[in-house]
Formats: structure tokens, C-alpha cells, sequence
């Protein structure tokens, strides 16, 4: 299948090719209708990792990538998720909400998983059509939610989709042998290094951005890799990188006392050599999967560039969740309320947006969707949770009333034995910590998390409960709830309380401060 590759084509017909598409940039350009106020309305291009985590390094490690985006725009590093579990998140960047309200609990029926999103009509008001309504040209490529396209025909496209390339069936977690429904098609990949589907994806963002060149309309591109998710396969033209490289050992690893956590980490065994070899080899796979990513994001840059547009689009780049990797002794996986998996990146560059910044304002997924819509001044409805983030993009908004706390939830018991697993018709691989738990038939508990700036509370369903001072304990090795100050301990659950039963605007009251 002839694909895109990075790099392949001779320097003089790149350059050639560059100039025509300034061109018709240009010509297009000259075509747009005059707009409202000052500019234009703004391309959005939002790249979705998988499983990417912000605090083990692994951006540390593709700086390139990190300098694209961070070194040319803003960091938020108080990024957070509503759920460190692929479905729920993604649920929440679709539609602007708490787990709670969305109701998506876990990666597959009946109570989570596309089909769940797809009975409860949840696809028909997305940001995919809150944008297509504001009259832009919407494009989705890549992973959508876990469980697509079972329940529906294996062509279907969910509402507000212009442009639809996403896999229905094969196995897309391997990077090759898949299928992707392509705008109602069924288009086969095979296992050649053409095949490898972030830089299918890659080639398919730059066929749409170039189609916008000419095209009246804004544009927002959203792209989503399966990278670095396991297996974590590399690029062919990257599987020998980051030789000898091991995973981090941050003070958390393998952590030596677990006797103050809960009975599901307590019954962990200490980290043997050999998981230990396993997950280095994972964490280097991860840091070579990402290299491609990179690449998409170089590949994106460039054609905005040559289509005159760079100017005048927004780029966002996050994660759906994050990822441990040895600590508290916890296999590779995620799912926990622990720092490894609910703090994700975000890097935003754009217009307006100061280069090599940070703002420490807490944010989410759940905030994705509504900034989306507030730049391309898009209509969205009262259930939304979020909060739009674009004050905070254009370096205004300190001193004002913001969220004080972030809300993260796992409303139903994931990963325990014996648990049926649905038939799908995409391969989804299991991760070491699922195995894991099944086998000592230790599921994570039902939990509801605070996240403070000073604090994280959890508390579970089996009535136990963690907090940790992240100021005098950032790796969260000291669970103080039994001498904790009792008045801080209810305020915390006061509003915990609160928080996990809030709707729409409702929820941004809440976040903002304790229940007095």
C-alpha cells in the first residue's frame, strides 16, 4: 500500500511541492471571508496520546518533540484525568464531563466501553459536533473509544465526523494488521513498515491539512496514536534507539514498605528481577513507539507552515492517562489515583500563547472539549462539566476565581478474576498489572480522589482511605491518614462529597473551593 514516508522523497521535489502549497495557501487565503473581529477563526489540531505518562520521563528522553510544543507554547503541569483508564477518559475529552455524569465506568460493556457511550446516544453531542455545527471541517483519525465499532456496523461513523479514518478491526495496538474504516471504507494494512499506523495517521493529518489550504472553513484535526500503549511497538526505523536505557527508579519504586497502604497494594509482593527486566524493555519500546509520535507532530508543523497556516491554529497535545511502572511495586498498568497515573502533559502553542511558559493552574481532560469550543466560538450544552481554558492560553486569568481541586473517580471494580472479557473485533492486549491482579485475585476497589495542591484523599469502596502531603511527600510513600489534622481530613471528604455529585455548572462552583 503506498503510505507516507517520512523522509523518503528527493529534497528538490519536496521544495517544489512546499511552493505550490504556499501557494494555494496563499490563493485559498485570499478566498476566506473577512472575520469577525481581528482574525480569523483558529485551526485546532489536537494530537491524543495513549497511556502516556508525564512523571516517569519519557518526554525527558524526546526533547525534540518536547521543544515543538512546550519550548513554542505553554506547559500546564497540574494537568489532570477523571479517570486514569483509557474509555472513561476519552469519554470525558468527547463530551466535557465527570465520570460520574457520563457514566462510562471502564473500557467495555455493559458498563463502559464504546457500546456504553453508543447506547446512551452520548456520540450524538460530542466536540465533534459541537465544532461541525460552528460550521468547521472536523477530522478524527486514529484511536477512538475501546470497543469501536462493536454494537454498530463495522463502517459506522460517529456523529460530526467530516473526515473518519479509524480502526475497526485487526489488531492497531500492534501498530500493524489492522483495518481502518476510511470515510465508510474498509481499508486493509498489512505488517510492511509502510503499514505502521502512526505514520499512517501522520500521512493522513497532512492530507487534510493540505485540503484546507482552499477551503473557506476552519479546521479541527483531532489525531489519536495508540503510542505508546503495549506492546509499545517501535517504528521499524526506530526499534534499535535508546540502547541499555531502563526504566526510572524514582523513590517509589518497588517501594520497600506498603504496610500504611491499602489491602489491594499491600498484597503486592516486592518487584522480582525479572518483572523488573520486563518493564525496562517496555519502558524502552515506549520511548521508541514515541519517536514516531514525534515525528507526526514535525510532519504537522511543517504542512501548517506550508499551507500558510501555522499562523493561525492552535496545536494541543495530551494523554489520556498516565502510567506506572514499578512503583508502590505495582506492575506496568494504570488505573490507581497515584501521581503516575492521574497527571498527564499538556503542551498548548498557538496564537497568542507565550512561548516556553507555565501556567500552574489545575486542569483536565474534561477542560479539552470546552476550550475547543470556546476558541471556534461553538455553542455547547448545560451538561458540560469543563471549564475553558483559553483565559489561561493568552496569559490572563491569574488571581481569578479558578478550580482549587481536581475530581478523579473509578466507579466500578476493575481487573478481577474471572471477570469475562467481551469479544471485540479489535485486539485489545492485556496489561501486566490486569494479569497480575486476575491472578492473585486482588481487584483495585471502587474510589473516589481529591486532588489538592497540597493534598491527594482517596477514599474506596472498601472503607479504607489514603492522604498524602505531596508537598513533604511528592511519591506519596507516607499514607497519613491516622494522624492527620481531623479538621483536614473533613473538609477533604466535605468536599469530595460535593464534588463527585455535581452537574454542568455545578461542578465549577464545587471545584472551586471547600463546602463551607
Amino acid at each position: 500500500m503506498k503510505t507516507f514516508r517520512p523522509g523518503r522523497k528527493p529534497l528538490v521535489i519536496a521544495a517544489l511541492l512546499l511552493i505550490g502549497l504556499a501557494m494555494l495557501a496563499q490563493a485559498g487565503a485570499q478566498r476566506r471571508p473577512p472575520a469577525q473581529g481581528s482574525r480569523a477563526r483558529p485551526n485546532i489540531v489536537f494530537v491524543l496520546t495513549d497511556d502516556l505518562d508525564r512523571n516517569l520521563g519519557t518526554l525527558e528522553q524526546v526533547p525534540k518533540l518536547k521543544d515543538m510544543l512546550a519550548g513554542q507554547g505553554l506547559t500546564f503541569p497540574n494537568m489532570f484525568v477523571t479517570e486514569s483508564l483509557c474509555c472513561p477518559s476519552r469519554s470525558s475529552i468527547q463530551r466535557s464531563q465527570y465520570v460520574h455524569n457520563h457514566q462510562v465506568l471502564g473500557n467495555g460493556p455493559p458498563n463502559g466501553g464504546f457500546e456504553k457511550f453508543h447506547s446512551l446516544q452520548e456520540d450524538q453531542s460530542t466536540v465533534g459536533t459541537w465544532l461541525k455545527a460552528a460550521s468547521y471541517r472536523t477530522g478524527y483519525m486514529g484511536k477512538y473509544l475501546n470497543g469501536y465499532p462493536n454494537s454498530a456496523a463495522p463502517v459506522f461513523i460517529p456523529p460530526g465526523w467530516e473526515e473518519w479514518d479509524s480502526p475497526s478491526s485487526g489488531n492497531p495496538y500492534s501498530e500493524f494488521n489492522y483495518t481502518l474504516n476510511e470515510n465508510g471504507n474498509l481499508v486493509r494494512y498489512g505488517n510492511q513498515p509502510g503499514d505502521y499506523l502512526t505514520d499512517v495517521l501522520s500521512a493522513k493529518a497532512v492530507t487534510f491539512i493540505q485540503k484546507t489550504a482552499t477551503d473557506q472553513r476552519p479546521f479541527f484535526l483531532f489525531v489519536a496514536t495508540y503510542a505508546p500503549h503495549q506492546p509499545a511497538t517501535p517504528a521499524p526505523r526506530h526499534a534499535s534507539a535508546f540502547p541499555g536505557v531502563r526504566a526510572p527508579r524514582p523513590p517509589s519504586y518497588n517501594e520497600a514498605d506498603v504496610s500504611d497502604k491499602p489491602a489491594w497494594v499491600q498484597s503486592r509482593p516486592p518487584l522480582m528481577p525479572a518483572a523488573q527486566m520486563q518493564m525496562d524493555n517496555l519502558y524502552r519500546r515506549r520511548l521508541q513507539s514515541m519517536l514516531a509520535v514525534q515525528d507526526l507532530i514535525e510532519h504537522v508543523l511543517d504542512t501548517l507552515r506550508a499551507t500558510g497556516q501555522l499562523e493561525n491554529t492552535y496545536i494541543f497535545f495530551a494523554s489520556d492517562n498516565g502510567f506506572h511502572l514499578g512503583e508502590h511495586r505495582l506492575h506496568a498498568g494504570k488505573l490507581t489515583a497515584y501521581e503516575e497515573d492521574i497527571r498527564v502533559p499538556l503542551f498548548v502553542r498557538g496564537p497568542g500563547v507565550p512561548a516556553g511558559v507555565e501556567r500552574e493552574e489545575f486542569v483536565g481532560n474534561l477542560d479539552l472539549a470546552q476550550t475547543f469550543a470556546a476558541l471556534a466560538n461553538a455553542q455547547v450544552p448545560d451538561f458540560v462539566d469543563g471549564r475553558s481554558l483559553v483565559p489561561l492560553l493568552h496569559g490572563v486569568g491569574r488571581g481569578e476565581r479558578w478550580r482549587g481541586a481536581f475530581l478523579v473517580e473509578q466507579e466500578e471494580v476493575h481487573f478481577n478474576a474471572g471477570r469475562v472479557r467481551p469479544r471485540r473485533q479489535v485486539l485489545e492486549p492485556q496489561d501486566m498489572f490486569e494479569t497480575q491482579l486476575a491472578a492473585s485475585r486482588q481487584g483495585i476497589p471502587a474510589y473516589a480522589a481529591l486532588r489538592t495542591p497540597a493534598n491527594i484523599y482517596v477514599v474506596y469502596s472498601t472503607g479504607e482511605r489514603e492522604l498524602y502531603d505531596l508537598h513533604a511527600d511528592p511519591y506519596e510513600l507516607d499514607n497519613i491518614i491516622n494522624k492527620a489534622d481531623k479538621g483536614l481530613v473533613n473538609r477533604l471528604d466535605a468536599w469530595l462529597n460535593v464534588y463527585r455529585k455535581c452537574h454542568g455548572a455545578g461542578c465549577r462552583d464545587a471545584d472551586v473551593a471547600p463546602p463551607r
